[in-house]
């Protein structure tokens, strides 16, 4: 009997609301981006918004924060930008510095194989002049905080006669931060015949006016999450790291609980590449399962999870279809699902068959409130918990060998004094430097420790503003942006 195809994302069968990006009439520059940052499938934010919008109607999409919306507008918008035209042709505004440099970094990995195109963040708190100079350059794309957009108009730095499109993301948090009078002067400035595109999570008065008196004949889509069973009765916590120091805190999470058994859930192909190959490198017994491997392949690696031959499975929600592992410890979100729905379906893998299982999310930056729509999603609180210390670990560590050690002496089950103890001690050790030179021989060494970077409590304010009386916002100063490190699965040390 011939194989079954290995499942890919042209042909992967899809869930609800899920279809294969080959199925949006993408160009083949934006698929080979998607298919590069290992996507297998549209959020339904994506499927619903991408053909809407690169038909050039106006568009209200309504979906929670980190339901994947950000490709969903980006795709459209770089597929809109000619490159031959040096002006700026697609404005995209944010509420925070952080976003926009988030909008701006998906805006160029989306943009890898459209040649000639270029975007830039502008926010408050990082230098003009630099601003100045991209402006200058012809950015297609710029992605801004309202304040700092504001500003470059007022200084004619930034001219918005060539806009196509128009995006305002987040609109719901742009209006409660205070920036009503800078979106206005935004949208006022920006030619008439231009695309208008809202996103938000919740669509209140304020913004059906400004959707009313900024846009034309707007299609409104929204999505829904279905109910479903509320979450299963597994422990849930969640750990807020910076991004870069996500790895470091799982592979110090996976010693501390001394887990032997676990699945990791990431969102593409490639994170689940990398991840896998870092795992290994530490020393884990780890495998990978995405859209992307042969099916004989995925076949294998299922059944030897099942048959417990390695520890931990890194894999995608498409490939994780139908796992059916009792004695799983461990499930972790290293990255966080864009569904509020796949959240309770990937942790309803552990705690089966009346076995204690334990849910573990590692959220950064602004996924601290997707997290917040998953538990009002499941209607379930999802306890926060801080990183163990390296001496935590070694502790943990030191107290399992004083049990085993404590077990061993208690039972007898060990050889009488060997002929080499009694030589140490003839030359006049002690029994107790005996033992501790046998245990710090043959204890593994602690690795060179690294710290963990825990992420601050989360503010939706806007690093380049203070409010002021009346709901407004006051720049302030020149506050430079903070460094931003690049995150790489194999960067640091394994403390075992």
């Amino acid at each position: 009997m011939p194989e079954p195809k290995a499942p890919t994302p042209a042909n992967a069968p899809a869930r609800p609301g899920h279809v294969p990006f080959a199925s949006l009439g993408i160009s083949p520059e934006l698929l080979k981006a998607v298919a590069q940052l290992g996507f297998e499938e549209t959020s339904p934010i994506q499927s619903a918004t991408i053909p809407l919008i690169a038909s050039g109607i106006d568009v209200v999409g309504q979906s929670q924060t980190g339901s994947g919306k950000t490709a969903a507008f980006c795709i459209p918008a770089i597929e809109r930008v000619d490159p031959a035209g040096r002006f700026t042709q697609v404005l995209i505004l944010t509420p925070t510095r952080e976003l926009a440099t988030q909008v701006a970094d998906e805006v160029h990995k989306l943009a890898a194989f459209k040649k000639g195109v270029h975007s830039v963040p502008i926010y408050g708190g990082a230098s003009y002049d630099r601003q100045f100079a991209e402006l200058k350059r012809g950015a297609h794309i710029v992605v801004g905080t309202p304040g700092r957009l504001t500003d470059h108009l007022n200084r004619n730095t930034l001219d918005l006669s060539g806009i196509k499109m128009l995006i305002l993301d987040e609109a719901d948090r742009m209006l409660d931060m205070g920036f009503r009078e800078d979106i206005e002067k935004i949208l006022a400035a920006a030619p008439a015949e231009r695309q208008t595109v809202f996103f938000s999570a919740t669509i209140s008065p304020q913004i059906q006016a400004l959707v009313r008196r900024h846009s034309r004949d707007a299609k409104t889509v929204k999505i829904e999450q279905k109910a479903v069973a509320g979450a299963p009765l597994v422990e849930q916590v969640y750990y807020e790291v910076r991004h870069h120091a996500k790895f470091d805190a799982l592979v110090r999470l996976i010693d501390f609980h001394n887990v032997k058994s676990g699945l990791i859930f990431c969102n593409t192909q490639r994170m689940v590449d990398e991840l896998a190959d870092a795992l290994v490198g530490r020393g884990c017994s780890a495998e990978r399962l995405h859209g992307g491997i042969a099916q004989a392949q995925r076949t294998r690696v299922m059944n030897n999870f099942k048959k417990a031959a390695f520890e931990f499975l890194v894999a995608t929600d498409v490939a994780a279809r139908g796992i059916d592992v009792n004695d799983l410890e461990l499930v972790v979100n290293y990255d966080l699902p864009y569904d509020a729905e796949d959240y309770v379906h990937r942790i309803g893998r552990t705690g089966r068959a009346g076995r204690k299982g334990r849910a573990v999310t590692l959220v950064s930056g602004a996924g601290i409130h997707k997290l917040e729509s998953i538990e009002r999603f499941t209607k379930t609180k999802i306890r926060r918990e801080q990183v163990p210390t390296p001496e935590a670990v070694e502790g943990k560590r030191s107290d399992a060998l004083f049990e085993q050690l404590r077990a061993t002496l208690e039972a007898g089950e060990f050889p009488q004094p060997t002929l080499l103890i009694e030589r140490l001690l003839e030359q006049g050790y002690t029994p107790t430097e005996v033992a501790a030179a046998i245990l710090h021989h043959f204890m593994p060494k602690p690795a060179a420790r690294e710290t963990v970077a825990i992420a601050p409590q989360s503010s939706d304010r806007d690093d380049s503003a203070r409010r002021r009386p009346g709901g407004r916002f006051k720049r302030a100063g020149s506050e430079g942006p903070r460094g931003k490190k690049k995150f790489s699965p194999r960067g640091g040390q394994r403390f075992r």
